[in-house]
């Protein structure tokens, strides 16, 4: 095994696809000369030429239109947004084409086409530069929409979602490019994932804490200081937000009695919300304690390094969550859970 960065898994799985499949072609905004935004692409330009790494003008709703209409015809494009705040600029085709051509059209022509985008706050770029709006996607019929949180879940998720046959929303948190995981010497043995399916990434059974893409390494993070106080947390990463695993997260949240939910968003009419649905209606009779949720402060994110780092969930807010959750159950003692 071999320890490499979030960026470096996404970049040598981009490589591995283009090289396994012709059709497999690479848009956007400065991915070409440049090399990305967040260097994701580097050297794929020199290695593949410019008829496969195609560099866009900054006009979102006509590049992804394009790559609609690409995969439309047989290809497999691979679409950079530079961040996830500007698809808002490409939300009708996005919404009203690349989600619904294939039901439209009763199953003539599917979409194959990958929209990479990072987002999240804590880089300081200001309120219109730093949201998570993929709430807007998984809303959509048509769409699948994930979300990996490691390295081996980047190459694997992205595999599955270059060979998947509908259009598929890849979710990339500025905050994780820099961060490091074991993945296989040669990713090319990286297996893809399955896309709608979640993780149980530490077993517990005191309390399940629910995270996706940065709050699920908070989420472990705040698991490991719960065992060095005799608390045993149970880590779900969702990976998908479309397809949802509703029965993962059930099946997690029955056997541990308990649930905190932590999402990079804000909390009202949140992917937590629908977690906490998802729970209430399939665990309902195994809960000790109201489910939690864990969320940004609703207002625009500020620019201010302070305020920004008080508007975000944190490892601290998530930890006093699961401790007022476990007190609530009346199963774990306040000195346990001090």
């Amino acid at each position: 095994m071999a320890t490499i960065t979030y960026r470096q898994a996404l970049r040598d799985t981009l490589r591995a696809e283009m090289l396994r499949d012709e059709n497999v072609l690479l848009m956007g905004e400065e991915i070409g000369i440049f090399e990305g935004s967040y260097k994701i692409t580097e050297g794929l330009l020199k290695e593949f030429g410019e008829r496969r790494v195609r560099d866009t003008p900054i006009a979102e709703e006509g590049f992804v239109g394009a790559a609609i209409g690409a995969a439309m015809l047989g290809l497999r494009p691979v679409v950079e947004l530079m961040t996830i705040n500007f698809s808002l600029l490409a939300l009708d085709q996005i919404v009203n084409h690349a989600a619904k051509i294939y039901g439209m059209f009763g199953g003539q022509k599917p979409v194959p086409m990958v929209i990479r985008t990072p987002g999240g706050g804590g880089q300081q770029l200001g309120a219109t530069h730093s949201q998570n709006v993929e709430l807007y996607y998984s809303f959509v019929p048509g769409l699948k929409v994930v979300a990996p949180s490691t390295p081996l879940e980047a190459s694997a998720l992205l595999k599955a979602a270059i060979r998947d046959d509908d259009p598929v929303l890849f979710l990339e948190n500025l905050a994780l490019y820099n961060t490091k995981g074991e993945v296989p010497d040669d990713i090319n043995d990286v297996q893809p994932a399955e896309i709608g399916r979640a993780a149980v990434t530490r077993e517990g059974t005191d309390i399940t804490i629910i995270g996706y893409s940065r709050m699920a390494h908070v989420a472990s993070e705040v698991a490991e200081k719960l065992a060095a106080e005799g608390v045993s947390a149970e880590v779900v990463d969702l990976r998908s937000l479309r397809p949802l695993d509703r029965e993962t997260i059930v099946a997690s949240v029955r056997k541990t009695g308990s649930a905190v939910v932590a999402e990079d968003d804000w909390l009202t009419y949140g992917i937590g919300a629908e977690i906490a649905a998802t729970i209430q209606e399939g665990a309902f009779d195994w809960l000790d304690a109201p489910v939690r949720r864990v969320a940004m402060a609703e207002v625009p994110l500020p620019y201010s390094k302070p305020l920004e780092t008080a508007a975000l969930p944190s490892a601290d807010s998530l930890l006093t969550a699961v401790r007022e959750t476990l007190r609530a159950t009346g199963r774990t003692t306040v000195e346990t859970v001090r």
